[in-house]
This record gives structure tokens, sequence and C-alpha cells, in this order.
């Protein structure tokens, strides 16, 4: 039985989330989407391996504060971070803080899914050893 690769998908723009979730899937990928930090908080499974991508600026709560959450709700959980608004200092910040990478948009399509891809390995060895996330 094939291990499930659920790559959860945080961004407030609906069309960023639907070609994400749309190429993830093309990719073999389980995508699931949503459009806020509170929405995937109410949703987030820790007990499989995934990943998520965080849009950095949204709305609501900021991806940073989101990833901040999940660390304590989910640790373990690798995060990619999303934006088109990033640079050198927002990228050290996020890698500092435990990202698994960051990416800006528009992000290359094998970029993403190598970065996916390696988040996953590490999720999955993880919740191998009993970790969560």
């Amino acid at each position: 039985m094939t291990e499930p690769r659920t790559v959860f998908v945080i961004d407030d723009d609906p069309s960023v989330r639907r070609s994400l979730a749309r190429l993830l899937r093309a990719a073999g990928y389980r995508a699931e989407s949503f459009a806020s930090a509170a929405e995937f908080v109410a949703n987030v499974r820790c007990d499989v391996p995934a990943c998520a991508l965080i849009d950095v600026r949204m709305p609501d709560v900021s991806g940073f504060d989101l990833f901040q959450q999940l660390q304590e709700r989910c640790p373990g959980l690798p995060v990619v971070f999303i934006t088109g608004h990033g640079d050198v200092a927002m990228a050290e910040k996020a890698v500092k803080a435990g990202a698994s990478d960051f990416l800006v948009k528009p992000v290359d399509e094998d970029v993403l899914l190598a970065a996916v891809e390696q988040a996953l390995a590490a999720s999955r060895a993880r919740v191998r050893l009993g970790g969560g996330g």
C-alpha cells in the first residue's frame, strides 16, 4: 500500500490555490486547499505524512504566525513558504525558524515539486519514528 502524500495548500488567493492543487494532484499528491490560516488549523491532521505550502502574506494571520501555531500544534510538520513579495531577509527568517524551503511566486513547477518531495520525505521519517506531522 502506498503511503498518502498529502500537501496542505494555504493561500488566500483562490486562483493560486486552484493552480497549486491542480499541479500537485497531477504529480500524484493528495492536495487539500485552505483559504485561511483559521480554516487550516481547524482541519489539520498531524498523524499523516504531509507538508504545508503556506503563503507568507494573508489578510488575517500571516504565514509566519501560522507557522508558529503549527510548531506548537503539529511539531515537525514541514512547511514550504511561498510568496510573491519575498526578499532575502524574509527567506532567511523562514529558514532559521525551521521552514523546509522558501519559494517566490511565480514558482517554477519543478522547483516546487522538488521542495514538496523533500518536505514529505522528512515528514515520512518523522511519522515512522512516532513524531507526528
